[in-house]
């Protein structure tokens, strides 16, 4: 059973303090919203991953995992990145996307299509993360709304096929390939301790 958190924080610092108390612990998506205490839950999520460095896997990370479950690997620091978009920058990116969100069209204000229940409201986001190399300019970043942004709608976007990444991963050099394979082992290990045995 997880732990409780203490009441009387921002939501960001209640997230940490409850993925710090639950350590190895599978959290799921709505017990982290009423930990936050807000819809913007996933961006706190994110906040804690991306600014600072907690270790937080989510499905894409571990193949045991689901949609809308997270859990915090361990205390060991990941590298963090400082946001660093500034108010012009958004505005500009806004104003040029026309404030729409860029992945499901859904306009600032207005009742959202995937949650009528509340409306719409866009965040800047990175085409390219920064994790892989992406930059805080504007042609690097997009309008999204917070649906898509904590991932509601990704399952309808088409996905690369597998013969596109193979091409991809072909033409990386050894290093990154190697860094794949490591990363791909990682999320899938009993489907590759699975595949060694059978030969």
């Amino acid at each position: 059973m997880a732990k409780k958190v203490s009441k009387g924080k921002g939501s960001r610092s209640k997230l940490r303090e409850y993925f710090l108390e639950n350590i190895g612990k599978v959290l799921d998506s709505e017990t982290l919203r009423s930990v936050a205490g807000t819809s913007e839950w996933g961006r706190r999520v994110r906040e804690l991953r991306n600014e600072e460095g907690l270790n937080i896997a989510t499905h894409n990370d571990r193949s045991d995992l689901k949609p809308g479950q997270y859990v915090l690997i361990d205390t060991k620091p990941l590298p963090a990145f400082e946001r660093g978009i500034s108010k012009e920058t958004r505005a500009f990116v806004l104003d040029r996307n026309g404030f729409t969100c860029q992945m499901c069209g859904a306009a600032a204000g207005e009742p959202h299509p995937y949650d009528k229940g509340r409306k719409t409201r866009l965040h800047i986001a990175h085409i390219i993360d920064k994790s892989m190399g992406g930059t805080d300019e504007p042609s690097n970043l997009r309008a999204i709304c917070s649906v898509c942004n904590e991932g509601a709608s990704n399952l309808t976007l088409n996905r690369p096929e597998a013969i596109k990444l193979v091409a991809q991963v072909r033409r990386a050099p050894s290093r990154d390939q190697l860094d794949l394979l490591e990363w791909l082992l990682k999320k899938f290990p009993k489907q590759a301790e699975n595949l060694l045995t059978k030969k």
